[in-house]
């Protein structure tokens, strides 16, 4: 453990984790998901020669995307990062929507599913194929709602989620993982309490003083956390699970808590802001069970059912990898802070999907912030 004067230092990650994988909260397992999305080629469509498309990072092009979102409202329908391009991608339904996207920089493609339609079709999933081992997400690649379910489903249930699918039409698309979708119970800087372990996502000041955050599977239960000593560090203050996946923690020791995450070779990752994610946006997650693995963003607000009646909404779905005791941990691009480490099914041997929820949420949800 690093010692910085009389106190000890906890980053989001700056202990070494024993190397032994275990299991955490409740008995909750946690493996992550081993099939990613097959997306749709995308072909936008032809930009009118007195526009140009900018070049623009993740970032700038999630903002661009929001800003557009709101203005055209109904006349989009949801837009992606190019990373080959370095270009944002906007789904517009109409000309006229085109025209708006072009002028605003970004590369406008026409589909053939609204904003409404999608929405309308989660609303079936949610009121006709609540199957425990499934989870969906809007893919704007697809410009479908795409649905999969995990080993778990099969035989009426199967029949039950692929019937209402079949349904929807062009508006979902099925797909089956070998996993099994677990709430995943880590990430960061491994923290302890109760017998099980998770990971710490970010450190935050909320009236003026010193908390993280983390998963709320993970906080339901437990009320003291302590570090990989042993030593407690804090006491849960706030969860929300299911519905959403956040908790939030109180430091109750004399302990440096610098806004950092652990990248597991001897250097640190600087956390400077919390913000949205954008689908195509190369992301990164460190955990205490599997350290620090990358991959991409490929759905938002993803619904995903972990049995036992425990739905959670509103998640970043991607293609990065975790195992057992990732839980909590922690989801960032740069110095930006994205998400908290939720579930998923698979591993980081044979690759996986991972969920997590937004940093933003859980910020919003304690009147938080980085730091």
């Amino acid at each position: 453990m690093d010692r910085h004067g009389p106190h000890r230092r906890l980053t989001l990650n700056h202990r070494r984790m024993s190397k032994k994988r275990t299991t955490i909260a409740g008995g909750a397992a946690i493996a992550v998901i081993a099939a990613g999305f097959t997306l749709q080629n995308a072909n936008a469509s032809e930009e009118t020669p007195q526009f140009t498309v900018k070049t623009l990072t993740a970032t700038a092009a999630g903002k661009l995307g929001s800003t557009l979102g709101k203005d055209l409202g109904d006349a989009t329908a949801g837009s992606y990062y190019d990373a080959t391009a370095k270009a944002l991608v906007v789904n517009v339904v109409d000309e006229q929507a085109a025209e708006s996207v072009r002028q605003a920089g970004g590369r406008a493609r026409l589909v053939q599913n609204t904003l409404a339609d999608l929405k309308s079709a989660r609303q079936t999933l949610t009121a006709d194929a609540s199957v425990p081992g499934t989870s969906w997400a809007f893919d704007p690649v697809a410009n479908k709602v795409v649905v999969t379910a995990d080993r778990t489903v099969k035989g009426a249930a199967w029949e039950k989620l692929s019937g209402v699918v079949e349904k929807l039409g062009a508006k979902a698309q099925l797909k089956k993982t070998a996993g099994e979708f677990k709430p995943y119970v880590a990430g960061g800087d491994a923290i302890t309490g109760g017998g099980s372990r998770c990971s710490l996502g970010f450190n935050v000041v909320k009236d003026g003083e010193p908390y993280f955050v983390t998963a709320g599977h993970c906080t339901e239960s437990i009320q003291s956390w302590s570090d990989t000593q042993g030593e407690a560090i804090g006491t849960t203050e706030g969860s929300t699970f299911p519905g959403s996946d956040f908790g939030l923690v109180k430091y109750t020791a004399e302990v440096d808590h610098p806004s950092e995450v652990n990248l597991y070779d001897g250097s640190s990752q600087e956390i400077t802001r919390a913000g949205d994610a954008t689908v195509g946006q190369q992301v990164v997650r460190s955990g205490s069970t599997t350290q620090v693995h990358d991959g991409e963003v490929t759905g938002l607000d993803a619904t995903v059912n972990y049995g036992n009646g425990d739905i959670v909404n509103g998640l970043i779905q991607t293609t990065v990898c975790a195992e057992p005791g990732d839980s909590g941990g922690s989801l960032f691009a740069g110095d930006t802070a994205l998400g908290l480490t939720s579930g998923g099914s698979g591993d980081c041997t044979s690759g996986g999907e991972t969920f997590f929820q937004p940093v933003t949420a859980a910020l919003a949800e304690y009147g938080a912030e980085i730091g």
